[in-house]
């Protein structure tokens, strides 16, 4: 993982969207955040935002699955809000 890009983009933009389809606790985007944050943090306009898998066990079902899953329209309503436009 390049961190210097990830924090000269951060730098960049002035912003983060990390997206997982892991669980948010202990996963991988809890440390691309920190490493995110840890080399960034003075050059960023709101926190890093995730947007990550449903913390639970994967489920079989193909429906249930994609309920588990980060959506596009979470991501796209994350996007928004990490701009300033949208509902939080």
């Amino acid at each position: 993982l390049d961190h210097e890009r990830l924090a000269e983009s951060v730098r960049r933009t002035r912003r983060a969207l990390i997206v997982d389809e892991s669980w948010r606790t202990g996963s991988l985007s809890a440390e691309v955040s920190a490493q995110i944050t840890e080399a960034a943090f003075y050059d960023m306009d709101a926190p890093v935002a995730r947007v990550c898998g449903a913390e639970v066990p994967m489920p079989y079902a193909a429906h249930m699955e994609a309920a588990a899953l980060p959506s596009v329209a979470a991501i796209a309503t994350a996007a928004r809000n990490l701009l300033g436009g949208g509902v939080k």
